[in-house]
């Protein structure tokens, strides 16, 4: 046994990448990053004025959310339903095969105080108008879902970019000693559109990339987490202990070992997580009433409704950034949004799965005082057209020049709908907002100027929103 790695592959301590020890190491010197470059034992960034919300969960609904047969309703729709789709430019849609206009099969009715229109689809969440600020001038750059679902969570079409959760843990730091400053749930059904570059750091450094744990049922949430079979704590303990008196050895022959610092530190964040994160993911702790809120006593929606509640509970214990993903396995079967084939058929499964789990998630949220600090962003990548996919089809094609998303939470009006698209839902005609209007506006709920949040790179200062981006204030409180 001559090297310390060897050291610790035999006292039971994993040094993998996906494995617990990895984590650590990471999110060490996450901590030790400060966001000029520098290095620092505080992980505190001082955000650029004073923040709204203190920390974001983020579903992101993959597949292409249709904003007319969920949050913007479209009457004229039910007067023209059959003819033909005219003046409106030229086709947007993925596959090129336009039919006919087509009104929404689900029924729409005004809810809450506010009266914001919202469809049959989505009972529970119509139960939340009141806290939502719904966005119906959404407009994307891309039709096909891996660049555009790359355009949501990067700012950037292109692969390689980091990801907005990445620039938030670059900019902001972490709030915990004990976990990840950024934790993705992916939907147990399979990965999005692009896979876990949805989360990547890009050229950040790799410290702020997204911690993804496993979310299949019966799964560990990450790899190597417990101490393994045969090896007592008694053992486990005179181990680190004699690891501990070997690295202080080293670093008394090598001062200014700033590498090694990072190091011990990570080890002791290993020891941590192995409590904290069983503890925090053990949703069998919460009451069987919160259980059945979340939809875990449903087939349909027992998959994101953990995933809902786990954020809930990561939230609470420090993670600054949960992202949540509604919507995988792209191809067939089709386990997301991707309403090619029939809008009622596929949106009704999807929705099964994610209505009650969200609403569950925003209420839950406001009954603790959560909501107070916490963004909620829900979004997808984009919206879906009001003509059928071909002639006689029920189903509709991809549409990028008018959608929906919403937030809810700190820093955001209540019972609001911003923005408006045309009578058929094809155009965003009041008040567009861009992706990188989106980013702007999230980032300065948290407190971060969108345009002096940069890191240079390949002779760039680059940014998440690029060269572009306005903060809307319309939907701020």
């Amino acid at each position: 046994m001559n090297t310390r790695r060897e050291f610790l592959t035999h006292s039971g301590l994993n040094l993998g990448s996906a494995g617990l020890g990895g984590i650590a190491l990471a999110w060490m010197l996450h901590q030790d990053a400060g966001a000029d470059g520098s290095t620092t034992v505080s992980s505190a960034i001082r955000p650029h004025f004073a923040p709204r919300a203190s920390r974001i969960v983020q579903i992101f609904c993959g597949g292409g959310v249709s904003h007319i047969d969920t949050f913007d309703y479209k009457p004229e729709l039910e007067r023209l339903h059959g003819k033909t789709l005219d003046n409106k430019g030229e086709n947007k849609g993925f596959f090129g095969q336009p039919g006919r206009l087509m009104k929404s099969p689900f029924q729409f009715a005004q809810h809450g105080q506010s009266g914001a229109w919202v469809s049959d689809l989505l009972p529970a969440l119509a139960g939340c108008a009141d806290d939502m600020a719904i966005i119906r001038s959404m407009v994307a750059k891309s039709n096909n879902h891996t660049p555009a679902t790359f355009h949501m969570n990067s700012g950037f079409t292109l692969n390689g970019y980091p990801c907005m959760g990445a620039w938030l843990s670059y900019g902001l730091g972490t709030m915990n000693d004990s976990l990840p400053t950024f934790v993705v749930l992916p939907d147990p059904a399979g990965m999005p559109a692009g896979g876990s570059i949805n989360w990547t750091a890009g050229f950040l450094p790799a410290a702020f990339q997204g911690v993804a744990f496993r979310t299949q049922t019966g799964s560990e949430p990450i790899e190597d987490l417990r101490t393994p079979d045969g090896i007592s704590q008694t053992a486990r303990s005179a181990s680190l202990s004699l690891l501990q008196q070997i690295n202080t050895d080293y670093a008394s022959r090598h001062p200014g070992d700033s590498v090694l610092s990072a190091r011990i530190r990570s080890y002791e964040l290993a020891a941590k997580m192995q409590t904290t994160v069983p503890e925090v993911t053990d949703i069998s702790q919460e009451t069987a009433a919160t259980q059945d809120a979340y939809g875990l006593n449903d087939s349909r929606s027992a998959g994101l409704g953990r995933n809902c509640l786990m954020a809930r509970r990561l939230l609470e214990n420090g993670v600054r950034f949960v992202q949540l993903f509604s919507g995988g396995a792209f191809g067939q079967p089709r386990n997301n949004w991707d309403a090619h084939e029939s809008v009622v058929e596929n949106h009704g499964k999807m929705a099964a799965t994610m209505d009650r789990p969200v609403a569950a998630l925003i209420q839950d949220l406001k009954q603790r005082g959560m909501l107070d600090d916490t963004l909620v962003v829900w979004c997808t990548e984009f919206g879906r057209g009001p003509a059928t996919q071909g002639i006689d089809s029920p189903g509709r094609d991809h549409h990028p020049d008018a959608f929906s998303c919403f937030l809810a939470g700190a820093g955001v009006k209540k019972g609001i709908v911003f923005g408006a698209s045309d009578e058929v839902g094809y155009f965003a005609v009041e008040n567009p907002v861009t992706i990188y209007d989106f980013h702007a506006t999230i980032l300065h709920l948290l407190g971060l100027d969108h345009t002096r949040l940069t890191y240079y790179h390949n002779g760039v200062q680059r940014r998440l929103t690029d060269v572009h981006g306005h903060v809307v204030d319309g939907i701020m409180s």
